[in-house]
This record gives structure tokens, C-alpha cells and sequence, in this order.
């Protein structure tokens, strides 16, 4: 299922965990939002590819890979991406598109090794983090 010009259901869903990861209709429609409002801005903005390496994650997934048990990713609410260049999107996300968290994950001061953004429909939080691997912090 396409859910806008450059991202598919398939690919915000793809687990290599051997796990079932099959979003409910909520879950997908979270996922509309999330590409809607977030993903493919981000893309046009960018002009080139964004890779999804985390989408949804259910349960199941979500704690085998060690998940925190109130992630976003299990609603479908968030997505960790990688691209070209990671501080870039990062900076794109911050300055122009809605979201609810957006964590600038490891990495250094130059470049995150990848960017966690997550968007609800209502009652975004505008939540700009750093996380070095033990700690999150105001970024």
C-alpha cells in the first residue's frame, strides 16, 4: 500500500526480527499522518531519498528488540530515518514540519547516526532531544 509519493506501508512496517509486525487501522491511519505531515514534507524539502529503519513496531517486536514499553513506534506515531545527511533532515524537521518528538539519536556534534521524529494529530509536544547512547538531554 503507497501511503504518498515516496513511502509504502511495507516499508514503515519492515522488521528483520522474524517477528508478525502488522499494524491495526488505527495504527495505519497513525501512519498516514505521520507521512502525511512529517515523511514525505521531509522528502521534498531534502530532495532525496530518507530511509525508514524502525517504522511500526508491534509488541511483540517492540520488546524483543528492547523498545521502550510507552513507544511511539508501537502506535504508529514515529519513525527512525536515515539519509544522506542526517543533521540536515534533523534541521528540516526542527525548522519547518509539525511534530511531537524529534531526538537527535548518538553520533556527534556534526551529524546524529539517525533521527527519531515522531508526529500525533493533536497535541504535539514540540520535543527537540539529544540522546548519546545513556542519556537524553535538551538539545
Amino acid at each position: 500500500m503507497k501511503l504518498s509519493e515516496n513511502f509504502t506501508l511495507k516499508e514503515l512496517t519492515t522488521t528483520n526480527t522474524g517477528l508478525s509486525n502488522v499494524p491495526n487501522a488505527d495504527q495505519v491511519e497513525n501512519l498516514k499522518q505521520l507521512v502525511e505531515n512529517v515523511l514525505q514534507p521531509l522528502r521534498d524539502a531534502y530532495g532525496m531519498p530518507i530511509q525508514v529503519t524502525s517504522g511500526f513496531r508491534s509488541l511483540s517486536v517492540n520488546a524483543k528488540i528492547g523498545g521502550a514499553a510507552t513507544s511511539q513506534h508501537t502506535k504508529g506515531q514515529a519513525v527512525d530515518i536515515v539519509c544522506r545527511d542526517n543533521a540536515k533532515a534533523f534541521h528540516i524537521i526542527r525548522d519547518m514540519l509539525p511534530f511531537d518528538q524529534l531526538i537527535w539519536e548518538k553520533g556527534n556534534d556534526m551529524e546524529p547516526d539517525w533521527v527519531h521524529v515522531s508526529f500525533k494529530e493533536s497535541g504535539n509536544r514540540w520535543q527537540v532531544l539529544r540522546f548519546d547512547g545513556r542519556k537524553y538531554s535538551n538539545f
